[in-house]
């Protein structure tokens, strides 16, 4: 029993082991901080109001009947972290260990005596330790401390991991104390997954549109260069060419070319394939600026034929050549010089002998 108290003593002596202990020489203390035990804690008064306005007029405040010991009462939190609070305002310094055991009440006692610098320490190092079992408390006070950083990057954690925070206590204590939080949280999670959904469609869009780009510059390539089993009709066929490195999608464009020539149905429009063909001639027409000495069959008859019709011309076609001139710059931009000729790609060819076509 005397060990016990003896070892219960000599917490009390830490506990109460004044903020400014190993300060060096200091003046006797002026006031008292009254913690929500009713323990004091002897403390300067111009130290704290040099650290925080707020202190510093309730500590000019005058006071009715005032007694010779001079007091402000800190309420609502424990003693230890209102300890750590005064020992910051001395020193300026709050270590790890006090962020980990006091952090949610010293970000409460930064905000509600307007002490930026340990804010802001508070709301960084209660990011860094948000779990799914705290989030909710945190974000809870987040809100009431005007801390948009932290509020956000907790909202972003229950939005990742809703359905393990739903389940924890915090949740259903929310759920009956708060339901505009909740609301916020819900809205936020469907605000994000709509958000998620329209990058997702823009980048399939932006995919579609580059694809299309290339095969652009595939059908110049082609009909100007000459490729493994196609070309222009004034070039002769060289049967030492190797396979085409330039496009991904150069073989399936040449198939595409050679069906075309040799299909009877393009004719009435019964063929899918050729209707494809024409989209193309029709879509390299619209981008190129040059018709009269492009070498692209069609180009020049699309263009004067788009131009005599321009009114009846689809606005979604518009957008579309749009899209793809865009998609064409910032490909261009993105790459300045394209690697094509040093990233070989395995092409499956067709047997037989390259021939040249007239489209």
């Amino acid at each position: 029993m005397v060990q016990l108290k003896k070892k219960l003593s000599g917490k009390m002596r830490l506990k109460y082991t004044p903020p400014y202990a190993g300060a060096g020489d200091m003046p006797e203390p002026d006031m008292f901080v009254i913690t929500s035990a009713g323990l004091r804690i002897p403390a300067h008064s111009k130290i704290l109001a040099s650290a925080s306005a707020v202190l510093e007029s309730i500590i000019e405040k005058p006071e009715k009947h005032r007694n010779t010991e001079r007091k402000i009462t800190i309420s609502g939190v424990p003693y230890d972290a209102v300890h750590v609070f005064l020992q910051f305002l001395y020193f300026n310094k709050c270590s790890d260990e006090h962020m980990e055991s006091y952090g949610i009440h010293l970000l409460a006692l930064s905000h509600v005596y307007s002490v930026q610098q340990l804010k802001q320490i508070c709301t960084r190092g209660l990011a860094k330790r948000l779990s799914v079992e705290n989030v909710v408390d945190v974000l809870q006070l987040a809100r009431l401390c005007n801390a948009p950083d932290l509020y956000l990057k907790c909202m972003r954690l229950v939005s990742s991991k809703y359905k393990a925070v739903e389940e924890s206590e915090a949740w259903r204590f929310l759920q009956e104390h708060d339901p505009y939080l909740e609301l916020e949280i819900l809205q936020f999670i469907d605000e994000t997954e709509s958000r998620r959904k329209k990058t997702r469609r823009h980048r399939e869009e932006q995919s579609l549109y580059m694809q299309l780009s290339e095969a652009m510059d595939c059908l110049e390539h082609i009909c100007s260069e000459g490729c493994t089993s196609v070309g222009p009709c004034d070039m002769d066929p060289n049967e030492h060419k190797g396979p085409c490195s330039k496009f991904s999608t150069c073989q399936g464009i040449q198939l595409l070319i050679k069906h075309f020539g040799a299909c009877k149905k393009r004719v009435n429009g019964g063929c899918s394939r050729c209707s494809r063909m024409w989209q193309l001639f029709k879509l390299h027409s619209s981008i190129c600026d040059q018709p009269d000495e492009c070498r692209v069959p069609l180009c020049r008859q699309f263009k004067l034929k788009t131009q005599q019709d321009r009114r009846g011309n689809d606005p979604r076609w518009r957008l579309l050549v749009k899209k793809v001139i865009s998609a064409r710059t910032i490909s261009s931009l993105s790459i300045p010089k394209r690697k094509r000729e040093d990233e070989p790609r395995i092409v499956l060819l067709p047997h037989g002998p390259r021939r040249s076509i007239r489209v």
